[in-house]
């Protein structure tokens, strides 16, 4: 397993062993890799051929790596319906199919689809102050944005920290892919596909009518005082400057906001945050099932057993709730079948890769906002499967291209997109034109043609 190991391990494995040696005849033991030196480690394991049945894995965790290297047990249909018949049943095939290496199953994947969706934060206080109308549109948060720099002084209406290095605007996953129902390949470079176009041609963000409008629009708020002037060179904690009252939005995914409101309503003294979904009837992109998962040892003398214990982790809930949470009144209290609230030792059972086994049986904290709750399930109605959602770009060839047209989209997209360049036609045409001398078009037909060829394995 990833993480360091925790203090009350021994603890906890040795009720886990107690169950496992009446549910399945067998113990398990597990090995800690630390995240200071895991990703040295992890490899190294596989290529001195140690003696272990059960390894976490993941797209981030060297997954196909190891999958192509021959470190993992092939999983066959039959392997998987005899000795993981809950997991069999319980997997929808396409997590199943997200998680095959050239056309063969190396992993159990988890079972916890998460949207990759970002939403807003906003300060529903001084939305209620000013008799906005509620904020789910680019339109209404514009109209939010306006009336908090019109009349708070002192406040920035948004909150960004383009200093970090990120090449984007932090509105530009909402506004631009998620509103377009697009699909950027890779955050370091603009091309991007329709999530519906079947042969997935690539495409340069800037050069569409889509961002020339968007241009417009954040122009307009930058007019507005929407933001700082001073927004790109800002590294700030844009949540600890919402807190302080300096700031009354910013974009981030959903988990994160969620937890921000749970902590908000725990500050007495705090702002009142509410959580603003500005494209909520457009697609939504799920997590890919290799997020987190579990593989067998190509070597293992226990395959059977490892696949009942996997089988275990994911589906029996007093397993799953003992290896996700620990010991009851100790590192947990559980609340109701589906939620928790943290125990007095809750520290000494945490930071490690247990998500390997994330599944339905998974709780939420008892302080996790209803609202956040209503939203995630609206989504996993609108998650939208499509054939490029497991697709990596391999950059090789291209390195130098990628490195100067990320240097670009620093030095040319940044200020155009936050309102700092006053004609917006001459900006466009100037970072298209740079992009064009840093590799561009070479980037696009690298890619392309990768594209092609991962959906012709796919006929």
């Amino acid at each position: 397993l990833i993480g360091a190991k925790p203090a009350d391990y021994d603890e906890v494995f040795g009720q886990l062993n107690t169950l496992l040696k009446t549910r399945i005849n067998a113990t398990v033991e597990a090995e800690f890799l630390d995240w200071a030196d895991w990703q040295q480690k992890y490899p190294l394991k596989f290529a001195a051929r140690e003696d272990f049945d059960i390894a976490f894995t993941a797209n981030w965790a060297f997954y196909n790596d190891q999958a192509l290297k021959g470190g993992f047990l092939e999983l066959t249909d039959d392997m998987l319906s005899k000795y993981a018949p809950k997991t069999w049943e319980a997997m929808p095939k396409v997590s199943w199919d997200q998680a095959k290496v050239n056309g063969k199953l190396y992993m159990v994947p988890n079972n916890n689809e998460e949207v990759t969706d970002k939403v807003v934060l906003i300060r529903d206080d001084l939305r209620q102050k000013y008799n906005l109308e509620p904020v789910n549109s680019p339109e209404t948060f514009a109209a939010y944005l306006k009336a908090i720099a019109a009349n708070e002084k002192g406040i920035n209406a948004y909150g960004a920290k383009p200093a970090d290095g990120w090449k984007w605007h932090e509105l530009d996953q909402i506004l631009l892919e998620q509103q377009n129902d697009w699909n950027l390949v890779n955050y370091d470079i603009p091309l991007a596909y329709k999530l519906d176009d079947a042969k997935g041609q690539v495409f340069n963000v800037y050069d569409t009518p889509e961002f020339k409008q968007l241009l417009t629009y954040y122009k307009d708020l930058a007019d507005n005082q929407a933001w700082s002037k001073n927004v790109v060179s800002n590294k700030n904690d844009v949540w600890q400057d919402m807190k302080a009252g300096k700031t009354a939005s910013y974009a981030q995914n959903l988990g994160t906001v969620a937890a921000n409101v749970e902590e908000a309503s725990q500050d007495e003294q705090g702002v009142k945050v509410a959580i603003a979904d500005l494209t909520p009837d457009k697609k939504k992109i799920g997590s890919i099932s290799t997020q987190n998962g579990m593989a067998v040892h190509a070597t293992s003398k226990n395959a059977e057993r490892a696949l009942m214990l996997i089988d275990l982790l994911q589906n029996d809930k007093e397993i799953h709730d003992l290896t996700m949470y620990g010991i009851t009144g100790k590192h947990y209290d559980p609340v109701g079948d589906d939620k928790f609230q943290p125990g007095p030792n809750a520290a000494n059972y945490t930071n490690f890769s247990n998500w390997g086994w994330n599944s339905p049986l998974n709780r939420t904290s008892a302080t996790f906002p209803q609202e956040a709750t209503d939203i995630a399930n609206g989504w996993k109605d609108k998650v939208y499967h499509f054939p490029l959602e497991t697709f990596v770009f391999d950059n090789a060839k291209v390195k130098n291209e990628v490195a100067n047209v990320g240097n670009v989209m620093l030095r040319y997209s940044i200020p155009l997109e936050y309102g700092l360049i006053k004609d917006l036609d001459k900006g466009q045409a100037d970072l298209i034109k740079q992009l064009q001398a840093a590799g561009i078009d070479k980037i696009r037909q690298e890619l392309q043609s990768q594209i092609d060829a991962f959906l012709a394995g796919q006929q």
